[in-house]
């Protein structure tokens, strides 16, 4: 169970056998040395291939792994405030979430936080602690979602990809329609609030 590195790609051979049902198979090799047995479709519907993450889960189940990064940026101003941001876009669209995005290869959590919220804000923040690394499946990938609790080091946010923010006190959390994943860490912001 866990959140590990496809290595390779490789047919499963059957000899004679006949194909299962779901079409032909094969293995994914990941970075523990484990071969899972998948479905050619099951790959190629969720763009998996060598250097992408999968998430195994208990009983057997694999999914799509998306790794992201987000950031609790937190301000002192009348009170101690955080950024909730709407997303503008997707099968989430609407939904409430701390602003981050997607690790490209080789980056760090933290390399990715400060380069997402740049492109998403245009802001420069700085890390000051991972406040917690939430895994959550969602119905069709597990979100691995590395929470950081940032400070702006210059700029005021600007909306590039979100449909709105909001600056969100301890008393209004529960004000917007979290997305589940980040529900997770309202607790944990609630206290560093």
């Amino acid at each position: 169970m866990g959140l590990n590195k496809v290595i390779d790609i490789i047919e499963a051979d059957y000899g004679c056998e006949e194909c299962p049902p779901d079409g032909p198979h094969a293995l994914l090799v990941l970075d523990t040395g484990d071969k899972v047995e998948v479905s050619e479709r099951w790959i190629r519907e969720h763009e998996t291939e060598p250097g992408k993450y999968v998430w195994r889960g208990e009983g057997g189940s694999i999914l799509k792994a998306v790794r992201v990064a987000a950031a609790v940026i937190k301000v002192e101003r009348e009170a101690p405030m955080i950024l909730a941001t709407q997303r503008g876009y997707g099968a989430y669209k609407d939904g409430w979430e701390f602003p981050g995005g997607k690790l490209e290869e080789g980056e760090t959590p933290e390399q990715a936080i400060v380069r997402e919220i740049k492109e998403e804000l245009d802001i420069s923040i700085v890390p000051e602690s991972c406040l917690d690394t939430v895994e959550y499946d969602y119905p069709d990938f597990h979100l691995s979602m590395a929470c950081f609790l940032c400070t702006i080091a210059e700029g005021e946010p600007v909306l590039k990809e979100h449909e709105a923010a909001r600056w969100v006190t301890k008393e209004d959390l529960d004000s917007v329609d979290w997305l589940p994943a980040d529900i997770t860490v309202i607790d944990r912001v609630r206290d560093i609030l």
